[in-house]
């Protein structure tokens, strides 16, 4: 057992996982009175910022009794206490370098205040925001990140499939004329593998996209199957409709940066598989400057929303462009939309649906908590299949890094399952000059 620490937690911290009190182990936590009126404001909306902003307060209300001010309440086995710090604490450094009263300087000044009243017990700033930990670091005060859920290893993202060479050219043979596929145990790379991967094997004088199928333990070939009208361009895109074309994947993740086709591949492969489910759901959060500015849009709910799924419908669009106007195909996507067979919404509007023989398509996804990502896919019913796309590159929530966003929290903690896979695509092929501004700018 460690030395006993005092946690002093800022808004964004409760905002992120509204269970936090539960992962600070045996140490107390204390929380700044400014912090519960910051709550306030957030707690009347949709947006999971909203639900998490209820659900805490929820939680404080039954824990609360007159000591929570005094002497702070038990939060259970093993666990410390919380307190509220109410009033005016003295806090002379922050006073003196953040004179203007702002709920961040507050929150400083109850570390400052706890740091010396007990200076035999280090008190510890908790924060996802980088410019108050810089504050605090500016006049001594310690602070971290949440890392709760932090993944450590995000390598994963900057490279494409495995290569294995050198493989028995008899074996590639093998996998071209059997429909079963060939025992996993007869491969060296056997324990390699995570379920469903893809991989391109080669010998000297032949080679083989191929997929460990994890429901038969054997290595099955990868065909270039075209959906929808959209046909993969390079491996890679070969293996992500290989797995989004597989029913007993229900759980999928597509990383990629600008421009290599996540959206699209994901989208033409639910076309591709509407006589399997009852909907197609595409979503997407709705991120703007933490969600402050989407109030002044003008509009009703379903209208203000309407310019952040743009690109959704522009990813519908190129797959009926593949067709002529007055083709089956377009009149199929054009009927699917009138009937919300096929629904492209932001995401606050799913919430408390239970999603039952849906196949659903969440886009960009790295701008989503873990907590968000647990709560969409707990929502999944039977005969659902959900996608999940992102690039960790190109977040736009202020709280989130690449290694704490939901899109690689789920990555990471789903990697062993046999019902999920993970495919990053690298090689852009949205234009020569898509490439370029990838990669350059």
């Amino acid at each position: 057992m460690g030395t006993k620490k005092n946690f002093v937690l800022d808004t964004n911290v409760i905002l992120h996982d509204y269970n936090c009190l539960k992962n600070f182990q045996e140490n107390d936590i204390y929380l700044p009175i400014v912090v519960l009126e910051e709550l306030d404001k957030f707690k009347k909306g949709n947006e999971q910022i909203n639900y998490n902003a209820r659900e805490f307060v929820r939680e404080l209300d039954t824990l609360t009794d007159d000591d929570l001010f005094s002497k702070g309440v038990k939060l259970g086995e093993g666990m410390g206490r919380l307190f509220i710090v109410t009033g005016h604490v003295e806090a002379p450094k922050v006073q003196e370098s953040f004179p203007v009263k702002k709920p961040d300087h507050l929150i400083l000044a109850v570390a400052e205040y706890l740091a010396a009243k007990n200076p035999k017990v280090k008190t510890i700033l908790v924060t996802k925001d980088v410019n108050l930990r810089m504050k605090a670091r500016s006049i001594g005060i310690l602070c971290e990140d949440y890392i709760t859920d932090k993944v450590l290893n995000v390598d994963i993202f900057e490279k494409s499939n495995e290569i294995f060479d050198n493989i028995d050219p008899a074996l590639i043979d093998r996998i071209y004329s059997s429909k079963e596929g060939i025992d996993l145990g007869e491969f060296d790379f056997k324990d390699l593998v995570h379920p469903n991967e893809c991989f391109v094997l080669k010998s000297d004088r032949n080679s083989v996209l191929a997929r460990y199928n994890p429901f038969t333990h054997t290595i099955i070939r990868v065909t270039k199957a075209r959906n929808y009208g959209i046909e993969p361009r390079n491996a890679e895109q070969s293996f992500a409709f290989e797995i989004l074309n597989d029913p007993s994947v229900k759980l999928v993740a597509l990383t990629g940066k600008a421009g290599t086709g996540k959206t699209l591949l994901a989208l033409a492969a639910a076309l591709g598989k509407l006589t399997e489910y009852k909907q197609i759901l595409l979503a997407r959060p709705v991120v703007a400057l933490s969600n402050k500015d989407i109030g002044f849009l003008p509009g009703d709910a379903q209208e203000k929303v309407a310019p952040y799924m743009q690109p959704l419908f522009d990813n519908l669009n190129v797959i009926k462009r593949q067709f002529a106007s007055n083709s089956s195909e377009v009149k199929r996507i054009e009927d699917m939309q009138k009937s919300e067979q096929l629904v492209i919404e932001a995401l606050a509007f799913i919430r408390g649906r239970s999603l039952s023989e849906m196949y659903c398509i969440i886009d960009e996804a790295q701008n989503l908590t873990p907590n968000e990502i647990k709560t969409i896919i707990t929502r999944a019913g039977e005969g659902t299949k959900m996608v999940f796309t992102g690039d960790i590159q190109q977040i736009d929530q202020p709280y989130l890094d690449s290694q704490s966003n939901g899109l690689v929290y789920m990555i990471d903690r789903m990697k062993d399952q046999n019902i999920f896979t993970h495919v990053n695509l690298v090689k852009g092929e949205r234009s020569e000059l898509s490439e370029l501004a990838s990669n350059l700018l």
